[in-house]
């Protein structure tokens, strides 16, 4: 597929990513060895993925983003020990946990004062499916219950009523698989047409068409792929089909902390939806580990 000039879309990359810190090193060096073992390495290769990923780190250069060092992370064990998805087993347990929840959420949905509000809370409880922070995460419908309950850290919100208003469509960028179960129940009452976004092919346990179609989103979403196999949205790195779709859009939804990394300086229209996962993002969103936010996307300076 077609890929958009690097020249030409540098100065978005540079602009919208937020920079790595230090403390992502270690969490690379997890993501590799889980990844190696996942995709049925034996000892040698886990062993060689982990040297392979500390000589990358020791090679970046100023200005390198967590995504895009992710990206090569995950490429690397998929070229070394498989060339399918490692993650493909989890992302299909964690859809079908999901699925299995989805009546159970519909419910409180139906039944909400604010169905719009309560469908924020429950896709913004979803994100805690991602297998780029931890190799298990929380319970899911307790993670629900959490969630509903607590108040948001960063409440944007009202900001993205207002926008929703306004707009004639919106685009929704997916993140992890089983987390799609949760936007699929947002989307049911957003109303406005939605383009739901997934990655061109795999990463991490970032939805692909594949994910998206399990979890049944055909039904109320248009469904796209981005082109591109890294974490976030790195539009210099998506389809030219996809960044069109990107322009176009009078309002983005963006899940997950990948693609507030890569969008969170991505201006007005971006409205970042997540959880606070890891203290690199608390420090950098201004919010503590653990916490709910719905954020709109800032201007770079």
């Amino acid at each position: 597929m077609k890929r958009h000039d690097i020249k030409k879309n540098a100065g978005i990359k540079k602009r919208h990513c937020m920079k790595i810190y230090l403390d992502c090193y270690p969490c690379f060096l997890r993501q590799a060895l889980s990844a190696a073992r996942l995709a049925g390495g034996d000892a040698v290769q886990q062993r060689e993925i982990v040297q392979q990923t500390l000589a990358l780190l020791q090679g970046l250069k100023p200005g390198a983003t967590p995504p895009e060092i992710a990206r090569k992370v995950h490429a690397m064990v998929r070229s070394h020990i498989s060339a399918a998805d490692p993650y493909q087993e989890v992302k299909s347990a964690g859809t079908r946990a999901a699925l299995a929840l989805y009546p159970r959420l519909k419910t409180v949905i139906d039944e909400s004062v604010d169905p719009l509000g309560t469908a924020l809370r429950i896709s913004i409880a979803g994100n805690i499916m991602d297998f780029g922070v931890a190799d298990r995460h929380d319970d899911l419908w307790q993670t629900v219950e959490r969630v509903l309950a607590q108040p948001m850290a960063i409440d944007h919100e009202h900001r993205l009523r207002e926008r929703l208003s306004e707009a004639d469509h919106l685009l929704f960028l997916a993140d992890n698989a089983g987390e799609t179960v949760f936007d699929r129940l947002l989307i049911e009452v957003m109303p406005v047409p939605v383009i739901y976004a997934v990655k061109g092919s795999p990463t991490l346990n970032d939805a692909t068409m594949q994910d998206a179609l399990d979890a049944g989103l055909e039904g109320v979403a248009r469904l796209v792929d981005n082109g591109s196999d890294a974490p976030g949205t790195i539009l210099s790195l998506c389809s030219d089909a996809f960044v069109d779709l990107y322009r176009a859009a009078p309002l983005v939804i963006a899940k997950g902390q990948a693609n507030y990394e890569t969008l969170s300086e991505a201006g007005p229209k971006v409205f970042c939806l997540l959880q606070v996962k890891c203290p690199v993002i608390a420090e950098d969103i201004g919010a503590p580990t653990g916490s709910v936010v719905i954020r709109q996307g800032q201007r770079a300076n």
